[in-house]
């Protein structure tokens, strides 16, 4: 599990296409700095985990499946990515849960400098807007933020200096696609309701005879 709090901007230093995969190798001195094989390891929102560790950087498998789901087919070698190490039992809960399951992917559809912020807008698919919601929590390449708007076809989000100076979203342009998950807890109540074993509209819960 991860917190969406990124702790390095990461580069990619080898991309190895494979016919249904590909093999990242990534330079994150700090997140390798006590990382070890089988390490789980967030990869611009995706978690990936540790194949091989060498000096500053390490490698990781992808498979069809996060390559279909996410954008991390795009990436070559130069591309700058999140990172953030799993989070400890014993950590803080800076920003919020996130599994590195990423959703889908959504597209930066513009960008409205501020005073010393900057107002995004990221149109995302269609079977995602049920779970995104005015001021709650998504994951847009691993970095946790909350909504600020809800407009039609996507949703805002507005970025503090923190978070384009430390991510690579101050850097991210129109056009970009971005990996997206959604909050897990809102997944989990759609499938009880539809399953049934949570009230829609008030009453009780059906209990098991």
């Amino acid at each position: 599990m991860f917190t969406g709090i990124v702790e390095e901007v990461g580069e990619i230093l080898e991309v190895t296409q494979g016919a249904d995969s590909a093999v990242l190798r990534v330079r994150g001195p700090l997140v390798v700095s006590d990382a070890t094989h089988g390490a789980s390891i967030a990869v611009g929102g995706v978690c990936l985990t540790v194949t091989d560790l060498r000096e500053d950087a390490f490698s990781v498998d992808v498979m069809r499946e996060s390559l279909e789901r996410s954008a991390l087919g795009d990436l070559r070698p130069g591309s700058r990515v999140n990172l953030e190490r799993a989070v400890r039992a014993d950590g803080r809960l800076g920003g919020h849960i996130v599994q590195g399951h990423v959703d889908g992917t959504g597209v930066i559809a513009a960008r409205e400098p501020g005073d010393r912020w900057e107002v995004v807008t990221i149109e995302l698919p269609e079977q995602l807007a049920k779970y995104v919601v005015e001021k709650g929590s998504i994951a847009v390449d691993g970095v946790s933020l909350t909504v600020s708007a809800l407009v039609p076809g996507g949703f805002c989000v507005s970025l503090i200096p923190t978070t384009l100076e430390a991510t690579t979203l101050g850097a991210a342009a129109v056009g970009d696609r971005v990996n997206l998950e959604v909050d897990v807890l809102a997944k989990y109540v759609e499938r009880l309701l539809v399953a049934g074993e949570l009230p829609a509209q008030g009453g009780s819960a059906q209990v098991p005879a």
